[in-house]
């Protein structure tokens, strides 16, 4: 896993002093935010905000906790100190129901696709509408068709999940995390094993969506050119902090050594490659001692 041991973590500005901030504006809103497991300490009271009608990318190494933050906003997970705010509501104050209903209004576009296998492609799309919504058959046909056309795939209705390619598969999982016409959906690597044409359509279709929908988009990734691409705002976090963050020219333009290595994937530099370790030197003297 990457670390970041020889950078301090950038300067911030608190949130209440940035120029054009409101909690208004804001749909999520974390503070002094603590994440551990065991030992290791995921989430080490950083503060960040998600603001409504815009796409903001959370970007890092692998294995930074990028997934956890989604787990923690959706309320699948719970802090171990710190608040997140969705929507005015503190998720670790909420009820079993009242999470449940505030879960409604969230899409999730997982990094798998995590399709139905057994459900062709009309009810993997339907499957939320009919678990949340009493329409009439009719209402909901016409539901389903608008979204599968919103995402190209209105002819491929009646495939089954197998007959589906990786992009083909992927479009349908986000025509089913927008079926419910959410507040907010949130795309877990959602480049992750594309060719560059499927790529290229997801990139296009998350931008077009957010921007016709007026919806909140909030992208885990950590492909750096087609998330720049198309984000408004980016955080970068490593080793349990926010790295830096800004629009996608500001973080291009930062000065800090290890953000430059992340952002133009270069080789060497603060962020390292092995795992922190013993030397390896002691781990085979252990071995012969043994």
């Amino acid at each position: 896993m990457a670390t970041a041991q020889s950078e301090q973590v950038p300067a911030t500005l608190p949130r209440a002093e940035r120029p054009g901030m409101t909690d208004k504006q804001m749909l999520v809103n974390v503070r002094g935010l603590r994440f551990c497991h065991g030992d290791r300490c995921i989430f080490d009271g950083i503060d960040l905000d998600i603001q409504r009608g815009r796409i903001t990318a959370i970007m890092g190494p692998s294995g930074t906790g990028k997934t956890t933050l989604l787990k923690l906003i959706s309320g699948q997970l719970h802090a171990d100190a710190g608040t997140v705010e969705v929507d005015g509501q503190t998720i670790q104050e909420l009820s079993r129901d009242a999470l449940y209903q505030l879960r409604i209004r969230m899409g999730m576009l997982f990094q798998s696709g995590a399709l139905l296998t057994d459900l062709n492609v009309f009810e993997n799309v339907a499957f939320p509408i009919r678990e949340h919504a009493k329409l009439p058959e009719s209402v909901l046909r016409k539901l389903v068709l608008i979204k599968l056309e919103a995402v190209g795939l209105r002819g491929a209705a009646a495939l089954m999940p197998s007959q589906l390619s990786g992009g083909m598969a992927r479009r349908v999982a986000l025509a089913r995390a927008i079926a419910l016409d959410p507040m907010m959906i949130m795309y877990d690597e959602p480049f992750t094993g594309q060719d560059p044409i499927s790529m290229g359509v997801l990139v296009s279709l998350i931008r077009q969506l957010n921007d016709a929908s007026e919806m909140t988009s909030i992208i885990v990734s950590h492909d750096v050119t087609e998330t720049t691409s198309i984000a408004d705002y980016l955080y970068i976090i490593a080793n349990g902090q926010i790295m830096a963050e800004g629009t996608p020219q500001e973080v291009a333009a930062n000065e800090s050594d290890w953000v430059r290595q992340f952002m133009q994937g270069e080789p060497d530099g603060p962020v390292h490659y092995h795992y922190p370790a013993q030397t390896l030197e002691q781990d085979l003297l252990q071995s012969v001692r043994h």
